[in-house]
């Protein structure tokens, strides 16, 4: 190690300020005649001291051959090696971990759903600042109740729905070393340009990540119950290909069931698992042998396909609330969607009440202009958020 001995009159300032002169100033910016700047200061002629010894601060210094040396933690003599965090990623963390994207990126320019289609004119035109405050009550309530990541959005990028990381992929948690992902391969044009977005965000987080090879638009499609037991929903914008290809590299078993509401076009629009034995499921939407398949690995809880229009299963469970998308004071009373909304609404508060779970509900009409709710704008990095197993 190199020292810088002294040339002063054997006065020494360390980390200080040190004025006038013969004065030697450390980590400092001396001013005058016989002023010196160092990083490390020693002194030429000092009384012996032992060996090494730690000061006050936890900095050793040893005894060098022409004076003194301060020894990076590595090189100290005696000290035991720093504590490790028990968490390398967010997956392995013990509270709710989410990723979410805030809407720099927002658009509503390509009509890539039957929502967006039927709104003419300028009805999917967003305002910016009233979904930027949307998106931030959403943001607020889950972030008091876990961490929440946010996906970086590339500058100039023209990527419209990259604020619905559901669709970026899954993480796998019943993966023994909580640190696998599989990023989408997506049907929809627009959104293909998501896919290295996810890659670059997962591997520099420390992930072994995976792209899907046949077509997949992530945890809005692919439902974790518990274990290694999912519910896969093909035939829209997901491949059945996908799951046969995750059950046999990863350990898993996928019950998949065929989506055929083109309205209703990602799993998360009709099956909601809002405890680890319990899952809303739109029974009238699949056949009796899928619902048979389920109901051998969850209860379910039926809803209808109007209910699941209005957006009910499109929920985010948290530990002890439901997180839903209601824009009931922006609908006139007595209209059609007024009474769709309070039916769902009335339904969703039942079926928690049994559960002793409470409803948080969030207006995000900025975004239903894009054929979105709630449940669109949250990826899960773990399932934390499930461990909690409350009963009424």
């Amino acid at each position: 190690m190199k020292t810088l001995k002294s040339k002063n009159k054997g006065r020494i300032l360390g980390n200080g300020n040190g004025n006038g002169n013969g004065h030697h100033k450390a980590n400092g910016n001396g001013n005058g005649n016989g002023h010196a700047k160092a990083v490390t200061a020693t002194a030429a002629r000092l009384s012996p001291i032992p060996t090494s010894v730690e000061n006050s601060t936890g900095v050793v210094i040893v005894e060098a051959s022409r004076g003194l040396a301060v020894l990076p933690g590595a090189q100290r003599p005696g000290l035991e090696s720093k504590a490790v965090s028990p968490w390398l990623n967010p997956t392995q963390f013990d509270r709710p971990s989410f990723l979410m994207n805030f809407p720099f990126s927002y658009a509503t320019g390509f009509a890539n759903n039957p929502w967006m289609v039927d709104m003419k004119g300028d009805q999917r035109q967003p305002d910016f600042v009233r979904a930027a405050v949307q998106f931030l009550a959403v943001y607020q309530n889950i972030s008091a109740e876990g961490l929440v990541y946010l996906l970086p959005t590339p500058r100039g990028a023209d990527l419209q729905d990259l604020i619905y990381t559901a669709n970026l992929g899954i993480v796998l948690g019943h993966l023994p070393d909580k640190n696998t992902v599989v990023i989408s391969n997506y049907t929809s044009k627009p959104r293909c340009g998501e896919t290295p977005v996810g890659v670059r965000f997962f591997e520099s987080m420390g992930y072994e990540v995976h792209v899907a090879p046949a077509k997949f638009e992530g945890e809005a499609e692919l439902k974790h119950l518990y274990d290694n037991i999912y519910v896969g929903g093909y035939g829209i914008r997901s491949d059945r290909a996908t799951y046969e290809w995750m059950e046999e590299k990863f350990n898993m078993r996928v019950i998949k069931v065929r989506e055929v509401e083109p309205y209703l076009y990602h799993l998360d629009c009709s099956i909601f698992p809002i405890t680890r034995q319990n899952t809303l499921v739109c029974t009238e939407l699949f056949s009796r042998k899928e619902l048979a398949e389920m109901g051998k690995v969850t209860n379910i809880i039926p809803v209808t396909v109007d209910e699941c229009f209005s957006g009910i299963c499109n929920s985010v469970r948290l530990p002890n609330q439901v997180l839903n998308s209601s824009h009931i004071h922006d609908l006139k009373a007595g209209t059609e969607d007024y009474n769709f909304e309070v039916q769902k609404n009335r339904k969703l508060e039942d079926i928690a009440a049994n559960l002793a779970l409470e409803i948080s509900y969030f207006n995000l009409s900025e975004f239903h202009k894009s054929g979105a709710l709630l449940s669109c704008m949250v990826m899960h990095l773990n399932r934390s958020c499930y461990k909690i197993a409350l009963t009424a």
